[in-house]
């Protein structure tokens, strides 16, 4: 059933929501705003919660008593959108959020294309679909019609992070260094919730600008386990070092499959970067990374040699198959990898 307050009177002269013109319209998850129809669309669950709290927000800037309802549109039952959308008898605006859209029974289906197709007068239906094919009638007559479409896809690129990052901190009206930017999402970045929280407690917490000391001091352990620090000193020569840290990380629990996938990665750019001429800006766009990425990359690559690169690869390739259950002992799979990488592929690990 709807989560329902008792409504509160509309003050004099506050506005109504207005319509949105023709055609959908696209917004972003930090800034939407009140419309009749808003829908939130993708799998990352918290930008849609983003999405929520922000046109939640800016209503409340001009109608302080808005109320919030709440529905399930996996246990919907029939005819409750189109009762809360009805015109209340104690006036003011109404907020009616609508989760689990990706499970949607056909009752929700049936009320949510009428009540789409006409949307009342002060009620701000915000809706979220996680992605799949349930509903797609009502996605596509969403996408075509008056609804304001919100993108919550999940960052899958560290440069995405990156930028995601330094907003909350430009919002926070803090300054960070961006090496500390990379070593924040370095130590935080699989998990976007942990990586805003983090942020967050940076700004409150400290002072002044924020280097990668900073971030150090407050996630220095984890970013030492993470498989991007051992990557950095094995692409580095740094061989006992890298080690070390792949030791620790190990004991602490970590897995070696995302430890390897770290590996992977970092060697991938590099052979992206290797022997290619251009600029940071243009290979950056060309090859899918961020400027500094191919920056980086190109210093490593100085190192190495195309048969050490092809020799490292097939190391990767091997040790991938042997972490995934074709070797009784994972572990020394990737420190045989590590070892060949700050090697510079110049060590067989026979």
């Amino acid at each position: 059933m709807a989560e329902l307050t008792l409504p509160i009177p509309r003050r004099s002269g506050a506005p109504s929501v207005s319509p949105s013109p023709a055609g959908s319209a696209t917004s972003s998850w930090r800034d939407v705003g009140p419309a009749p129809v808003v829908l939130l669309l993708g799998p990352e669950e918290y930008l849609a919660a983003r999405g929520f709290e922000s046109v939640r927000r800016r209503t409340r800037e001009t109608e302080p008593d808005a109320e919030t309802v709440r529905l399930d549109a996996a246990q919907y039952e029939p005819g409750s959108l189109i009762m809360l959308g009805s015109p209340s008898l104690f006036g003011g605006t109404q907020i009616i959020e609508a989760r689990g859209l990706a499970q949607m029974n056909d009752a929700f289906l049936q009320d949510a294309l009428e009540y789409v197709s006409n949307p009342a007068p002060d009620v701000v239906l915000v809706m979220h679909h996680a992605g799949g094919t349930r509903g797609k009638k009502l996605l596509d007559s969403l996408k075509s019609g008056k609804a304001v479409v919100v993108e919550c896809q999940p960052l899958k690129k560290d440069s995405d992070k990156v930028d995601f990052a330094t907003a909350e901190f430009r919002n926070a009206r803090r300054r960070i260094e961006p090496d500390a930017v990379r070593a924040l999402v370095a130590a935080v970045g699989s998990s976007l919730s942990e990586l805003a929280a983090a942020c967050h407690q940076l700004a409150s917490d400290s002072d002044g600008v924020i280097s990668t000391e900073t971030v150090e001091k407050y996630y220095g352990g984890r970013i030492e386990a993470t498989g991007f620090k051992v990557a950095d000193a094995a692409l580095a020569g740094r061989g006992g070092q890298a080690l070390a840290m792949l030791r620790h990380a190990l004991s602490s629990g970590a897995d070696p499959v995302p430890l390897l996938a770290a590996l992977a990665m970092k060697l991938r750019a590099v052979a992206k970067v290797y022997g290619v001429r251009g600029s940071s800006a243009q290979l950056a766009k060309e090859l899918g990374m961020a400027p500094w990425q191919v920056d980086q990359a190109r210093r490593e690559a100085q190192r190495w040699s195309p048969e050490g690169l092809n020799h490292c690869i097939q190391v990767l390739a091997e040790a991938d198959a042997q972490v995934k259950g074709e070797a009784r002992d994972p572990i020394y799979a990737v420190e045989r990898a590590v070892t060949a990488i700050a090697l510079g592929g110049t060590a067989t690990g026979r």
